[in-house]
C-alpha cells in the first residue's frame, strides 16, 4: 500500500469509493433512507475538490486503485476518513489516521465519527465529548462530536 497526496485528478475514484463505502459498510448502522441521504451519488466536485486541495488530503493505493482516502484542516479537524469496502479490516483506516494525525502536531484533534467509525477512534484514543443528530436533505443521522 502506497500513501500519497490527493490530487485533483483522483475526485471520480474517490467519489465512486465514497458512495459505494457509505452504502455498503455504513449500511449496517444506518438505513437505506439515511445513506441515500449521506451519499446521493452527486457530490459537488468543485466544492469537493476544493476542500480536499485546501486541506491536507491524502489516498492510499494498492496497484493503481485507490483504496482509501482521508483529509484533516487546518484547525485539525478530520474530515473525512473512508475505506473501500473489499479493504476493511487489513490496516488502510490506519496507515491514513496515522499520516493525517501527524499534520496535527500534537494539537487536539477533532473528528465528527459516524456510529460505524466511533469504535476505530475509540480504540485512537478519541473521547466522545457529545452524540448529536446531523439533519440532511431532511433525513437525520447520529454521529459523534470525538477529540484526542
Amino acid at each position: 500500500m502506497e500513501i500519497r497526496k490527493y490530487e485533483k485528478i483522483d475526485f471520480a475514484e474517490v467519489a465512486e469509493l465514497f458512495y459505494s463505502t457509505v452504502h455498503s459498510v455504513n449500511l449496517k448502522d444506518y438505513s437505506q433512507k439515511q445513506v441515500d441521504a449521506w451519499a446521493t451519488g452527486k457530490l459537488d466536485s468543485d466544492k469537493w475538490n476544493k476542500s480536499l486541495l485546501e486541506n491536507y488530503s491524502i489516498v492510499a493505493i494498492e496497484g493503481k486503485k485507490i483504496i482509501g482516502f482521508g483529509d484533516i484542516n487546518k484547525t485539525n479537524y478530520l474530515d473525512r476518513l473512508y475505506v473501500h469496502k473489499d479493504f476493511q479490516g487489513r490496516g488502510v483506516a490506519t496507515a491514513i489516521c496515522d499520516e493525517l494525525e501527524k499534520q496535527a502536531n500534537g494539537d487536539t484533534i477533532a473528528v465528527h465519527a459516524s456510529i460505524t467509525a466511533k469504535p476505530f477512534f475509540e480504540k485512537r484514543g478519541y473521547k466522545v465529548l457529545k452524540e448529536q443528530n446531523v439533519e440532511l436533505a431532511g433525513v437525520f443521522l447520529i454521529n459523534y462530536v470525538m477529540e484526542k
